[in-house]
Parts: C-alpha cells; sequence; structure tokens
C-alpha cells in the first residue's frame, strides 16, 4: 500500500475513534500507543480497550463500532472539506505537540498556517468597552503586517474584533472553536467565519457537528495558547475566564503580555492584577515586535536540538524546575516575573511591583515535555497561597484537588485519578466542598475541573 493511501487510511480510523463519545484525549493517546495506531485501536477486542477504558466505555465502544464503520463518518466530513490531522502527522502543529495533553486530532477547514511564521493569541473579554474595541483592533492589524499569525477562539469581543483587524490588514488568522468546525459560534461572526476559511483557518479538537456547550471551552482554550508563542490580554475582568487561558499558557511555557487599563474599570482588574503579578506590558505592538522575531530564532535552535535527542528522557529534553518559560520553549514553567524589577516596555517576564518577589501562578503537569496525557502531582506548579488553602484542608479534600486540572471531568473519571479509588458517593460531597471554597468549578452537571480564574491563584 502507497504511503499516501496508509496515511489516509490512518486519518479514516483516527475521525472514527474521535467520533466516538465520551472518550477523553489522553485515552485516545494511550489507546494509541497500546494499540499501535488508530486502525489497531478499531480492530482489536475488549480486553485491550480494558487496559485504558472502563467498563462501561469497553460496551459502549464495541457498539459503536458495530454500528458506525469508519469509512461512513470520514467520508462525510471529507465531502464538507474538512480535513483531520492527527498527533502522528507532520502537518501537526509543532506548537501544539510539545505542549501537555496534545490534542489527538483537529479537524480543520481552511489552510493550517506553517510553523515558520510567529504566532501570538490575543485574548480578552466579550464584552469589552470602546477602549478594548480599538486596542484590540489596532493590535490585530500591527501584527498582521509583521507577519505574525493572530490566533484566537473567534469569539464575541476581543477575540473577534482582533482577528478580523488582521484579515483586514491582509494577514492571516487561526480560530479555534469549542466546538466542530461546521459549527460557527457565535452566529453573529458568521462573515469572520467565512473569511477565516480564505485567510487561514477554522480548527478545533471537537468532532463535526458538536455543539458549542460551556464544559468544551476550557479545554479548547489550552489549543489557543499552545498554537501561539505569547498571548496578549485585552481588557478581562478580576474573575474572567481568560485568566484560564493564561494559566495554561504559562504551564505551556508561553509569554504573557498585557495591555494595562483604567485603575477604575473592572474590565481591565484582570489586566492590572497580573501586571502587578510581573506580565510583560504592552503599549504598543511596537514594544515586543522584536522579542516577537527572536521567536523565529529560538524555534529554530530548539529543532536543531530535538534532532539529536534520540529519546525522550535524555537530559536535554528533562524539565529544569523554577526557569523561566522562554518564548517558543515548550515544556518548561512560565514564570512571570523576576523578583525586585519593576516592568520595562516589551520585557516580560519582569515584576510589576518594584521589590517585590512576584510569582504569577503556575499550574505544572508532571512527566516529560510534552508528552500527551501527563497528569498533575501534588503540589507542584502551585502557588504558595494556594498551597497554603490546601494545607488548611481536610486531608481527603487536598487530595481530591491536587489531582484536577482545567479539563471537565465526571466524578467517576476523577476518582479513577485519585490512588485510593474514591467511589462517586464519597467524592461528590469534597467536589462541592472545594466549589464553595472557589478551589474547583462545575462547569456543567455533573463534570468538575480546576478553577484556575479565582483569586486563590494569585
Amino acid at each position: 500500500m502507497k504511503q499516501e493511501e496508509c496515511r489516509e487510511r490512518e486519518k479514516m480510523y483516527a475521525c472514527w475513534l474521535c467520533n466516538f463519545p465520551g472518550i477523553r484525549n489522553a485515552q485516545m493517546h494511550r489507546l494509541s500507543e497500546l494499540c499501535g495506531g488508530p486502525e489497531g485501536i478499531y480492530h482489536a477486542g475488549r480486553e485491550q480497550w480494558a487496559q485504558v477504558l472502563t467498563l462501561k466505555q469497553v460496551e459502549s465502544l464495541a457498539d459503536y463500532t458495530e454500528k458506525w464503520p469508519p469509512e461512513a463518518r470520514y467520508r462525510e466530513m471529507r465531502e464538507e472539506g474538512i480535513e483531520l490531522v492527527t498527533f502522528a502527522d507532520m502537518d501537526y502543529p509543532e506548537r501544539l505537540r510539545n505542549i501537555p495533553d496534545a490534542p489527538f486530532a483537529l479537524f480543520v477547514r481552511g489552510h493550517l498556517p506553517k510553523d515558520e511564521p510567529p504566532a501570538i493569541a490575543v485574548i480578552g473579554a466579550r464584552e469589552c468597552s470602546e477602549y478594548g474595541r480599538f486596542v484590540a483592533r489596532e493590535l490585530g492589524m500591527a501584527l498582521a503586517r509583521q507577519g505574525v499569525v493572530v490566533v484566537s477562539g473567534m469569539a464575541k469581543g476581543i477575540d473577534g474584533i482582533s482577528q478580523e483587524a488582521a484579515l483586514e490588514a491582509g494577514g492571516v488568522s487561526v480560530a479555534v472553536l469549542g466546538s466542530g468546525v461546521d459549527v460557527c459560534y457565535p452566529a453573529q461572526n458568521r462573515n469572520l467565519y467565512s473569511r477565516l476559511l480564505q485567510r487561514g483557518a477554522v480548527l478545533s479538537a471537537y468532532p463535526v457537528g458538536t455543539p458549542a456547550r460551556p464544559q468544551n471551552f476550557p479545554p479548547r482554550n489550552r489549543i489557543v495558547s499552545g498554537l501561539a508563542d505569547a498571548v496578549v490580554v485585552v481588557e478581562a475582568r478580576a474573575r474572567s475566564g481568560t485568566l484560564i487561558t493564561v494559566d495554561m499558557a504559562l504551564e505551556q511555557g508561553r509569554e504573557v503580555y498585557v495591555v494595562p487599563g483604567r485603575v477604575t474599570d473592572r474590565l481591565s482588574d484582570g489586566c492590572n492584577r497580573l501586571i502587578r503579578q510581573g506580565a510583560g506590558v504592552c503599549l504598543s505592538p511596537e514594544s515586543f515586535f522584536e522579542e516577537i522575531l527572536q521567536l523565529r530564532e529560538n524555534r529554530k535552535e530548539i529543532k536543531t536540538k530535538r534532532k539529536n535527542i534520540h529519546h525522550e528522557n535524555s537530559p536535554e529534553s528533562s524539565e529544569e524546575p523554577g526557569r523561566r518559560g522562554n518564548l517558543g520553549e515548550p515544556g518548561r514553567r512560565g514564570n512571570l516575573g523576576e523578583p525586585g524589577r519593576r516592568g520595562n516596555l516589551g520585557e516580560p517576564g519582569r515584576a510589576g511591583n518594584s521589590g517585590e518577589p512576584v510569582r504569577i501562578r503556575t499550574s505544572v503537569r508532571t512527566g516529560n515535555p510534552g508528552k500527551p496525557g501527563s497528569t498533575r502531582r501534588s503540589g507542584e506548579g502551585m502557588t504558595g497561597l494556594l498551597e497554603k488553602r490546601l494545607a488548611d484542608l481536610p486531608e481527603d479534600l487536598a487530595r481530591v484537588c491536587r489531582v484536577l486540572d482545567f479539563t471537565p471531568r465526571t466524578a467517576e473519571e476523577i476518582g479513577k485519578l485519585l490512588p485510593e479509588g474514591y467511589q462517586d458517593r464519597q467524592l461528590i460531597p469534597c467536589l462541592m466542598q472545594l466549589c464553595m471554597a472557589e478551589l474547583a468549578i462545575q462547569v456543567s452537571p455533573g463534570q468538575f475541573c480546576l478553577n484556575g480564574g479565582r483569586e486563590h491563584r494569585k
């Protein structure tokens, strides 16, 4: 069989797997490793599936396999002009490949940009002010004129405005959706959606036809930051969902820049707080263009080093705790803030308060940098404040909190991450207590994740 035919066949089975309801991203990666790829998963039996999936999932997968042949789903997708890029493909974005919990596959409409051009994620409030609208527009146009790819979520407000401006300037933009790529959300951005297909791409980790659900957006946000070399925040409230994306960017080793706002404006509370915690200050695109251009060189150096690395656990690829995440260096902890220095324009990673050691909140996943499905380990990457709060909690609550991340999970799924193997009736009261303490959040009925946008993460 020709190489191209083999790739298409693997994509067909990957599409089949991605459409199986209820399977998590990490489970798809583990099954693929166990069975030798998506086609191997299809032909494997219950015994192999049971090594990764729950018994309920195993039975559901067996039923799904009988009812849904791989050819049908893949053919329907291709007829709609949608491509599938899997983790094993050479076209898979290199930046994204090296983040924790990298998507198993991406559904793509349009033209996915190459890795070479610098990419910046512009994020912020949906209900933005005129000031925010102006800044987002100017920023999007300026970035595009410099050849920078603007990445965002096509949401109402800052996201969509920056992307529209980039396209108007003749640039390229990529939108990451919390729905299937065939679902335009929000509906009022239909024109932007159409233009993105011509001058960029619309992509999603969710199968075709998936509606926009609240629980889809926190996992979506890790892709927005993962596709970028740096993140710029334009207007964010103190408890904005935008701050979850900031946490994920730091976890991925991305630099974070913030547009300052008026101290009396609640839409700028989150931004001004990030500056106080050490984020880079963005007063104009020119203030960090030099840094952006440096990203290209950083990536070239990193790629050269990776060619000389023959196994994942070599010293060159191991994580160095406490080291600030440089732009374009995946897998390192993104600490914003060097103690005792004022933040200069365009110089990320300097503390906003002179003379005070400042460390912004971080959430570090353990395991090998960039390895899909790596999980949190107790106490690593947490801020001192959060760890102090956990120390004040009963041990059973602290233990549950430490296994949470930003992926929404059911109580049954969370219980499997705990060594003790909690039952639902034991775990759900713990999760509700964590929600009341603003350490966790219930994103939908029965699904919980870490609360990354609250004040305890300061």
